[in-house]
């Protein structure tokens, strides 16, 4: 099971990179939780907070390119660590473009239920990073996000 589920983590990735968001419909439950802080979408649940969170950095970084560099399963759970570049040609949450290159780590710790579909996620997305990256005045950085501790109690 850990194989199948590292390849539906995978998914969420490859259907970023293909701007196909319905996958999500696919894969991720429809009660599933995103325990991002730094989601502003996180009191929607299922697959559309998801789209919405892809659409949102799609429209700021048009060109946005996920790379998964590594991937943990053990159990129902499954850690990406991912690469996502882009250009800043977009407004976010507020901030205009700036046409400025960005390059950022981050993981995500994703749980998969019973059903194969993802449950839980929390995501690292390098916020601060990626907002400080499409700021600078070296025209690009690279920011590295930081996983956060799991609400455990949730589950």
């Amino acid at each position: 099971m850990s194989e199948q589920n590292k390849a539906t983590a995978r998914r969420v990735f490859d259907a970023w990179n293909s701007r196909d968001l319905d996958v999500f419909d696919e894969i991720v439950a429809p009660d599933a939780i995103d325990h991002d802080p730094q989601n502003p979408h996180s009191e929607i649940h299922g697959p559309n907070a998801l789209k919405r969170q892809a659409e949102m950095y799609i429209a700021a970084f048009s060109d946005t390119r996920m790379l998964v560099n590594e991937q943990i399963a053990e159990g129902d759970f499954v850690v990406t660590r991912w690469t996502a570049s882009g250009t800043n040609d977009g407004p976010m949450m507020g901030m205009p473009a700036t046409g400025k290159p960005v390059v950022i780590q981050g993981m995500t710790i994703t749980r998969f239920q019973t059903d194969g579909k993802i449950g839980e996620s929390l995501g690292e997305l390098g916020h601060a990073g990626n907002v400080a990256a499409a700021r600078c005045d070296s025209g690009g950085a690279v920011g590295v996000g930081l996983i956060r501790s799991w609400p455990r109690a949730v589950w």
